[in-house]
């Protein structure tokens, strides 16, 4: 999937935020004391989607699909480590949605426009 995601940006409205998924050993890993993917914990993964696909400026039509998701593990939650994921994920010209993490503050630095929005129960 990695290999796949290098080959093309995301553009338009997209939406950024992170998720921790918690990774565990196959038998077989944990059997040969296999290290690293097999290690068992959270991992913080950047997720990045097409939200909100926009209008086919030539066209005039709006697709009715998302075109494409990106994952991508991060080491850190650091500014830096998210705006350089950023830097590689998305178009220059795009909109992106994010949470107000203090993480996420130089973004608007990268898009054409960043919007935040506070997560509660509502928005969430």
């Amino acid at each position: 999937m990695s290999n796949r995601d290098v080959r093309y940006t995301l553009e338009g409205m997209i939406e950024f935020n992170k998720g921790y998924f918690t990774v565990e050993a196959s038998e077989f890993e944990k059997d040969k004391g296999i290290r690293g993917r097999g290690v068992v914990g959270k991992q913080n993964v950047a997720i990045t989607a097409e939200s909100i696909p926009l209008e086919d400026i030539d066209t005039g039509k709006k697709p009715k699909h998302c075109r494409y998701f990106k994952a991508k593990v991060l080491e850190t939650h650091k500014k830096e480590d998210v705006t350089q994921e950023l830097k590689q994920t998305i178009e220059e010209t795009t909109i992106v949605f994010s949470d107000q993490s203090t993480s996420y503050v130089d973004i608007a630095d990268y898009v054409e426009l960043h919007i935040t929005e506070k997560s509660d129960k509502n928005t969430t």
